[in-house]
């Protein structure tokens, strides 16, 4: 069976499981979310050390999340300290030659690499070879990149892994499709880019920025960066089934049959392959104290700072915390103490890592389906969560169903919420509508009722229409702050909180970019990249880009452009993606340069 093409692929930030649940489809609140078979029957005690009814549980669980997504295949390891207590494959490693999937199944790991590859910056640390709060440019030769900004903050191995750099989130030409050219390219590419936000500045979850300190490791260790994670970690781990690959040889698939295996530039941040039974033996390393059996490749005191948050120090965080490769937050499970964890994600593979340090507990879950990145997370949280009970006893407490009251705002206090915000999901218009807020994101309706203590919660309009609650809004709210001169909007989350978009207000547009206004298309459009629509918009008084692409119907992207000058406009708001340049090329025709993407203005 040929493959289908796919758009290119992306490497997710931590917040896209955020963007979800703020796109509930209408699909699943017509259907509900009751599973046909109920979960096996919970014993009323769980000894210590047995984990037969996380299996189960897990087993049913995996069931019904692959038929409901639709996933091909999949795997699970659970570890407890130097044990792995249950590793198990479901569904099929091929389709096609009908090879079920097992525990050595072989998976684009997506941007757990980043995990390793900050595993390995901190050894080459540890022997003297780099200084992780040195300036990056030190141990890459050639590298640079423009400013804006005053601040002397240097990009840094340390800011780098803990996403802080400021550096742009991708640079996009030659990442995916095709035949990639390799990651080091990237060194001279830049040079012409401009750092998003200066070091230290705000969370700016960075593909480039982790790709580009792979190529320092590979200046420092005189070897390609996949030989050298051979050599560093990957071998005297025993990890027989991993390597950092840009075009492995692995099915993938979507909801409708095998699809095509995009090729990936940017291995340090994105390119480990691996299998659970692999990803098991570096979590084992980790509860070791950062020894494999007679090998000692990290001191406990290095991996402790590794999974020490770096970040309190930076107000526009608020509650989200990072350690060094490591991501602290976005995984809730109460009274575990701290909770690790990594994602990976690409259009047509899933993963999610987690361990729990103190309890010495960890998962790995990996998927060859483009259609099951929910399904990695829901399942590691919940492996989680029942090992945690099974081992100590510690059993999550059970949710309280609080309706909070709501507010009724006077008109001219919802008035005063009326505007753009940029967000994690691209632009929302915000209105007052029948005592209430409404948002518009992406082609879907929110509606934000007023609660106490300057809070919103949410609802999902039906068609646009009906305001209904849905169980993923479920313990979420927002609220407005004015946080270093920024207006931003807060989401609150269970215990935590996290910035999740900024106030905007239209800047004047120079002449010269309204002129620029249209639809517009890639020139010399490169292999996996295939947005359906490319436009320039101006609304409000806003100047807006639009991306669609056709095989994800119904999303509209839309990003606020704030000009700077008469060629050159950043994208509006705060965070990942955000603060980047596209610039008016000159010459003939009106042409748009963007992560080293030409775009054309089209001609009638």
């Amino acid at each position: 069976m040929p493959a289908s093409p796919r758009p290119a692929a992306r490497i997710a930030h931590p917040v896209a499981a955020l963007a979800r649940r703020l796109l509930a489809p209408a699909a699943i609140l017509l259907l509900g979310a009751c599973a046909a078979i109920q979960p096996p029957p919970r014993p009323a005690h769980v000894g210590s050390g047995d984990y037969a009814y996380t299996r189960d549980y897990l087993r049913w669980l995996i069931g019904q999340e692959m038929e409901e997504n639709r996933i091909t295949g999949l795997s699970i390891a659970l570890v407890d300290d130097q044990r792995v207590v249950w590793a198990e494959g479901f569904g099929k490693e091929d389709a096609e030659r009908d090879v079920a999937a097992g525990p050595h199944t072989r998976y684009r790991m997506g941007s757990i690499a980043k995990v390793l590859t900050a595993t390995a910056a901190m050894q080459m640390a540890e022997r003297g070879e780099i200084d992780i709060d040195r300036p990056l440019a030190d141990y890459l030769p050639g590298f640079s990149v423009r400013s804006r900004f005053d601040d002397r903050t240097p990009i840094t191995p340390r800011n780098i892994m803990h996403h802080h750099s400021g550096l742009p989130a991708n640079y996009l030409k030659g990442m995916m499709g095709g035949d990639p050219p390799p990651f080091t390219t990237l060194v001279e590419a830049v040079r012409e880019e401009y750092v998003a936000y200066p070091p230290e500045f705000i969370f700016g979850y960075s593909n480039l920025a982790v790709t580009l300190l792979g190529a320092a490791l590979e200046q420092r260790a005189g070897l390609p960066f996949a030989d050298h994670m051979a050599k560093s970690l990957i071998e005297p781990l025993g990890m027989t089934e991993t390597r950092f690959e840009s075009n492995p040889a692995l099915r993938v698939y979507d909801a409708r049959g095998q699809i095509e295996a995009l090729p990936l530039r940017d291995l340090p941040s994105g390119g480990l392959v691996s299998s659970v039974a692999d990803m098991s033996r570096f979590m084992r390393m980790v509860f070791a104290g950062g020894r494999s059996g007679n090998t000692q490749l990290l001191r406990p005191e290095t991996l402790h700072e590794m999974l020490r948050a770096q970040n309190e120090h930076i107000a526009l965080d608020l509650g989200f915390r990072v350690g060094l490769g490591w991501l602290l937050s976005g995984i809730e499970i109460r009274n575990a103490g701290l909770v690790a964890s990594h994602g990976g994600t690409l259009f047509d593979s899933h993963s999610m890592m987690v361990v729990l340090p103190e309890h010495k507990l960890g998962v790995i879950v990996a998927s060859n389906s483009g259609t099951s990145q929910g399904t990695v997370k829901k399942i590691a949280t919940e492996a989680l969560i029942h090992a945690l009970e099974a081992k100590a006893g510690i059993r999550q407490p059970e949710a309280a169903a609080i309706a909070q009251p709501e507010v009724r705002l006077a008109p001219e206090q919802l008035a005063s919420y009326s505007a753009w915000y940029d967000s994690m999901v691209g632009l929302i218009r915000v209105k007052p509508r029948a005592g209430a807020l409404d948002a518009d994101v992406m082609g879907h309706t929110l509606q934000l009722r007023a609660q106490p203590g300057g809070q919103f919660g949410l609802r999902y309009k039906l068609f646009g229409l009906i305001p209904v609650q849905v169980g993923a809004f479920d313990g979420v709210r927002i609220s407005a702050a004015a946080i270093g001169g920024h207006e931003v909007l807060v989401g609150h989350f269970g215990d935590d909180t996290m910035l999740v978009g900024e106030k905007l207000a239209p800047r004047p547009i120079p002449r010269t970019m309204l002129d620029y206004v249209g639809e517009y298309e890639i020139v010399g459009k490169p292999p996996g990249l295939a947005p359906d629509r490319l436009a320039l918009r101006v609304e409000d008084g806003m100047l807006i880009g639009e991306c669609s692409f056709s095989e994800l119907p119904g999303f509209m992207l839309r990003i606020a452009l704030n000009p700077i000058s008469p060629t050159e406009a950043v994208i509006s708001g705060l965070g990942t993606g955000k603060g980047e340049t596209i610039r008016i090329l000159p010459g003939e025709g009106r042409r748009l340069l963007f992560s080293g993407l030409e775009l054309r203005q089209k001609t009638n």
